[in-house]
């Protein structure tokens, strides 16, 4: 019945222009009680085109609005019965064969990093492993020595790189999950500073380090992914604000939650750039090499935490990570 709307929409207008003119002829010859019926039928059929508008076009178009936004945010694949044979009903049939392809598509590329990343993982452990034994034969001098260093330096960077496109791969398919226990959140922290304080302190920067004034209470937590994610703000503390050569790293208690800040000195992230640095393979205009999924990684982490990663710019220079927790069970 609508499935044309232009049509449909014509024959309304033409309707109502029609009960307008019958109105006006009407008063005009001297019949006002036919008039004024005219007009009373003119209103109620304007009230019912407009409801037979709301449901049939503003609804389902409302719909479509959210349904698209639900795919932007990553919802590949999902689909929308088309609720009506129209135009409405052909768009919706036209973004679900959107859906369907783009699902397809992200497939095929979470599939080709994960091959990609397994093939390197061998190749990058035997360089590592020759490079590493390489540097201590004592005939290796001079720049021979320094090259065979730099050759490790890459390989362990190219092996960080790859185990990063392997969790990504776990996260798009499903076999990303956490395994929850109560965990000393201070003794985490303090866990990863001590991994990550002298590679740091070897790169010329100063770690400033405020415990907490008073004991915090176990939380529930992986303490393998929330290390992993204090590891990973930490090297981009030093990866992007080296040049102000401190980090300030701080653990405190609110009333329902618990409180992780790291904060760099260095140029902080373009305004423009913020609301996208926790995308999957943004990397903005930084110069520093990467995947760019990071920090994508380290959101899903604390989000299946219940918990909150806040990337902004610290007053007075820098950038400031805050990773919210809370403190009880849920």
């Amino acid at each position: 019945m609508f499935r044309n709307l232009k049509l449909q929409l014509l024959i309304s207008g033409i309707a109502a222009m029609t009960l307008l003119v019958l109105g006006i002829w009407a008063a005009s010859a001297g019949h006002p009680a036919w008039a004024i019926a005219v007009m009373v039928a003119l209103c109620a059929y304007i009230v019912l085109v407009n409801l037979w508008f709301w449901h049939f076009v503003t609804d389902p178009i409302a719909e479509l609005t959210e349904f698209a936004r639900r795919i932007a945010s990553g919802s590949y694949g999902s689909r929308l019965e088309a609720a009506t044979d129209n135009e409405i009903g052909r768009l919706t049939d036209e973004i679900n064969n959107m859906s369907e392809k783009v699902a397809i598509a992200e497939k095929s590329r979470t599939e080709f990093i994960s091959q990609v990343s397994h093939e390197l993982r061998t190749p990058l452990t035997a360089i590592m492993g020759w490079s590493e034994t390489i540097a201590f034969d004592p005939t290796v001098q001079g720049d021979s020595l320094r090259g065979i260093h730099i050759i490790s330096k890459e390989a362990e960077r190219l092996t960080g790189m790859v185990s990063e496109l392997l969790e990504f791969t776990r996260i798009q398919d499903g076999r990303f999950n956490l395994r929850i226990e109560l965990i000393d959140i201070a003794a985490e922290l303090e866990d990863a500073l001590y991994t990550y304080g002298e590679l740091m302190r070897q790169a010329g920067m100063e770690i400033n380090y405020t415990p907490p004034p008073a004991e915090i209470p176990l939380i529930p937590g992986d303490p393998e992914r929330l290390k992993q994610v204090f590891l990973n703000l930490l090297d981009n503390a030093m990866n992007h604000g080296g040049d102000g050569k401190m980090v300030d790293v701080s653990l405190s208690e609110e009333a329902d939650s618990v409180r992780v800040c790291v904060r760099d000195y260095g140029h902080g992230i373009p305004e423009g750039e913020l609301p996208h640095v926790k995308e999957k393979f943004y990397k903005g205009s930084s110069k520093n090499r990467g995947t760019g999924i990071g920090l994508a990684v380290c959101d899903e982490i604390v989000t299946r935490h219940n918990g909150e990663l806040k990337i902004q710019n610290a007053p007075g220079g820098g950038c400031l990570a805050t990773v919210i927790l809370p403190l009880k069970s849920y």
